[in-house]
């Protein structure tokens, strides 16, 4: 089994193993687009809570999964069709096996994880900015925070170099908001500079942070009060710290890419196995956090 980690504190990488591995950042991905709206926000080109045109929820619940829309993770046929190896199925095909149109619940009412919500985040950025998403990202998010080797994985050749564990011809597609791949390190320096630079402005920072509280603890994993943010898991761990950041895990991987608040020095870490348990892959980034 491979562990890669890296650890960042002002601004510079103090301790790592194999932080330069090329590794998918599953759910992390997450992050990187919640920051590409709020750009976008605040550039004044969308609203944060103003309903998204023609559909019944705005960008902030798109982006604290309170929208009401499904998720694919729950579809049966969607995980034997991963474990074939078979091709993404198209969009609409997609959406279709899942009646997208209906909401769950009423838009704001409820709390339901969506990687549907984040794939209509995706096109609303690609929509907006007029490119492709890889594209999109790039210019919002990686170039201005100095990340130079993360992009979107869109076929298989794309994953040929990256540590994916066991989950060999895996299609990147089947991650319909978007698969990123990037070393470890970057990982960390990307949640490091977000929440240090002025990409975003104090104003959207703090909303970005600022959780809806979930039910916890979370049962066999290091969580006492989980929240989530616009983009962010946060709130505290069963060892006492306060963290932001995300998990993100996948067929064959995890990582867990977060930062630690409050208290005299902030510290950002990203932690990545080739194992499924995002449990313990959280534990190694909440311990390099708290060392």
């Amino acid at each position: 089994m491979i562990e890669a980690w890296a650890l960042v504190e002002k601004g510079a990488v103090i301790d790592s193993r194999d932080a330069d591995r090329l590794v998918p950042w599953w759910s992390f991905t997450k992050t990187v687009l919640a920051a590409a709206a709020l750009v976008l926000v605040r550039d004044g080109l969308i609203s944060l809570d103003e309903p998204v045109e023609g559909r019944p929820y705005t960008l902030r619940q798109l982006l604290q999964h309170r929208s009401g829309l499904a998720n694919y993770g729950d579809l049966r046929a969607y995980h034997e069709a991963v474990g074939r190896g078979d091709d993404p199925w198209p969009v609409p095909e997609l959406l279709n096996r899942l009646d997208a149109q209906k909401l769950r619940y009423p838009a704001g009412e409820g709390w339901d994880y969506s990687n549907v919500g984040y794939l209509v985040v995706g096109q609303l950025i690609e929509t907006i900015v007029g490119s492709d998403l890889n594209a999109a990202l790039q210019r919002l998010v990686l170039t201005p925070l100095g990340i130079r080797n993360a992009r979107i994985a869109r076929d298989r050749a794309d994953l040929a170099d990256v540590s994916i564990g066991s989950a060999k011809g895996y299609h990147p597609a089947w991650v319909y908001h978007g698969l990123m791949v990037g070393t470890v390190a970057d990982a960390a320096l990307l949640l490091d500079r977000l929440l240090e630079t002025s990409l975003l402005t104090l104003g959207l920072l703090r909303e970005m942070l600022t959780p809806f509280v979930l039910p916890g603890p979370i049962a066999g994993r290091p969580w006492q009060n989980p929240g989530y943010g616009l983009g962010t898991m946060t709130g505290d761990t069963t060892a006492g710290l306060k963290v932001d950041g995300h998990t993100g895990g996948g067929p064959g991987s995890t990582i867990a890419v977060y930062r630690s608040l409050g208290g005299s020095v902030s510290r950002t870490a990203a932690f990545f196995r080739t194992s499924e348990d995002e449990a313990v892959t959280e534990e190694g980034a909440f311990r390099l956090l708290d060392a």
